[in-house]
């Protein structure tokens, strides 16, 4: 239905499937969250659902769950540039911008983000390409010589996985892929899943 109702067309299964894992994915990740929290706060304030769920769905943004649509379009155009990870991550310090996609507070090398690991193998094995997050992941070799926790987190992992889906299935054109990720499309997922968690 998601398909229908947000590419005009029926995706392939595999990548049906990927949608429904990013719901699910993104649905919760337990009340310290700031969305979560002020959910909780407005629910318990006597606020109806509808008035506490947008309370929480405010707080996203490039830090908490707006970061895919930025990360999508950051790799995908570094990739598509011919650039290498190594030289990708030195323009980024120059220009004195963040990797949108890459750190966590709490995951790490040492602690690993159980949905990235997910999504990366699902992505390996059911897409028929995944140069992205290839290139992501060439991304993440380095910034973690740096620091453990500069990983590529979930957002930037979904984010990377889907251009490689979009692009490989055979449902879009390139151009219509570019168009797709200049739509918002990636943050709407998030903001889908999240709700979901946010009523629950």
């Amino acid at each position: 239905v998601l398909s229908l109702l947000w590419f005009r067309r029926q995706l392939p299964r595999a990548c049906t499937k990927f949608i429904e894992m990013i719901l699910m994915v993104t649905a919760d990740h337990g009340p310290a969250v700031s969305g979560a929290h002020n959910t909780i706060v407005t629910a318990r304030a006597g606020k109806d659902l509808v008035s506490a769920l947008c309370s929480g769905l405010l707080t996203i943004g490039p830090r908490f769950g707006g970061a895919l649509d930025d990360a999508a379009k950051m790799f995908s155009q570094a990739l598509d540039s011919g650039v290498s990870p190594k030289d990708f991550i030195e323009k980024m310090k120059k220009t004195n911008q963040l990797i949108m996609g890459i750190g966590h507070r709490i995951k790490s090398l040492a602690n690993p983000d159980q949905r990235v690991e997910i999504i990366k193998n699902y992505a390996k094995t059911h897409f028929k390409t995944t140069p992205v997050l290839d290139f992501a992941l060439g991304v993440e070799q380095l910034t973690t010589r740096k620091r453990a926790n500069l990983i590529l987190n979930v957002d930037g992992c979904i984010a990377v996985a889907f251009v490689d889906m979009i692009r490989s299935c055979g449902a879009f054109s390139r151009e219509e892929c570019d168009d797709l990720m200049s739509f918002g499309c990636l943050n709407g997922l998030f903001v889908l899943g999240r709700s979901i968690g946010f009523i629950g």
